[in-house]
């Protein structure tokens, strides 16, 4: 029996991001899909970049699954094959065929963000084919040559549109657009914020107080690196959200279980179900930053803990056309994207 491949993996990550612009390339449909009917004006000096991590992740679930039911099979002996086929056909895109309800629900946390940027008087424009996967999966795994020559295409195409200022939504593209990239390209000089930075500064009035609790799950990144800390909290206090703090949480929070989901999945379930299981000895409801630490602890929580992306908390708080349902569906867990998000992906 044979554990995943990981050079033959890795390869494959490599393979995709040189040759389509991401390591799991997801069609234009979902990568777009989001954006119908928003009317988000196209570049700008200031814009929205979601870095695709919001629509890759059913893309990175669906590929975990698999490869989980790989580790230790006969299958894991044909991998080097699979990365020579899959320079010339996308067989990533074959075993990372996401769940479109999955899809859907991701894409209404993007659209949340867009509610909550207009909401508190931020203009933005967003670039569509051109919002490009930042590569902090290839940073993550050490892909350094393939990261150095794709980043050079995402800053050309950023400074081709005029982009002076970059929102991110997630802590994986915040890092690499704000820490990485200066770091391996000269002349690298645009302004990074998280959206949850920008809402904090323009302090948005809550038209509603939620009445719940919830206990966060800080992103390593966030917590660790990128300063990220206080700001979700103020944002859900003052929309009437008491926090229950774990004890790991802040700068000694514990990791999902992330980035290693691809490689050593059984790990990887290892981890996020240790993080699950102290932060629901707190609180049932869980909120997370990181579309990557949502999947991983989702996908070993129990049903009665409900994890969810702290978006939709803010959506419902801040956003006047968000509807406040019971406290229950605000996980969002294994449902369809409410109506007010807009139109789903198609599948």
């Amino acid at each position: 029996m044979s554990p995943i491949p990981i050079r033959d993996t890795l390869g494959m990550l490599e393979d995709n991001l040189e040759r389509r612009k991401s390591v799991l390339p997801v069609p234009r449909r979902r990568a777009l899909g989001w954006t119908k009917g928003l009317n988000l004006p196209r570049g700008g000096e200031r814009v929205l970049y979601t870095g695709q991590m919001f629509q890759i992740v059913p893309a990175i679930n669906a590929m975990t699954d698999r490869l989980a039911k790989m580790e230790g099979s006969w299958m894991a002996n044909y991998f080097g094959v699979a990365r020579r086929l899959n320079r010339w056909v996308n067989l990533a895109g074959v075993m990372a065929r996401g769940d479109p309800q999955e899809a859907r629900e991701y894409s209404g946390f993007l659209r949340n963000i867009v509610s909550l940027l207009r909401r508190s008087g931020v203009e933005f424009g967003y670039l569509y084919e051109d919002d490009l996967y930042a590569g902090a999966l290839a940073h993550d795994e050490g892909l350094d040559d393939a990261l150095r020559a794709h980043a050079e295409v995402v800053f050309r195409t950023l400074r081709s549109h005029g982009v002076k200022e970059v929102i991110t939504v997630d802590p994986h593209t915040t890092e690499m657009l704000r820490e990485i990239y200066p770091k391996v390209l000269k002349g690298y000089d645009l302004k990074v914020r998280t959206y949850l930075e920008v809402l904090v500064e323009r302090r948005p009035t809550p038209v509603k107080q939620l009445g719940t609790s919830v206990t966060v799950h800080d992103s390593c990144i966030y917590a660790r690196r990128e300063g990220v800390i206080e700001q979700p909290r103020e944002l859900l206090r003052r929309g009437g959200v008491e926090i229950r703090e774990v004890e790991r949480s802040g700068r000694a929070t514990q990791c999902c279980g992330g980035p290693i989901e691809m490689l050593f999945p059984e790990r990887s379930s290892e981890l996020a179900t240790q993080r699950v299981g102290q932060l629901s000895q707190v609180s049932k409801q869980v909120v997370t930053l990181c579309p990557l630490c949502l999947a991983n602890l989702r996908r070993v929580a129990p049903e009665d803990v409900k994890i969810t992306d702290v978006s939709t908390y803010l959506a419902k708080a801040y956003c006047p056309s968000t509807p406040a349902p019971a406290a229950a569906d605000l996980s969002g867990a294994g449902t369809r994207a409410p109506a007010d998000h807009g139109t789903p992906v198609e599948a």
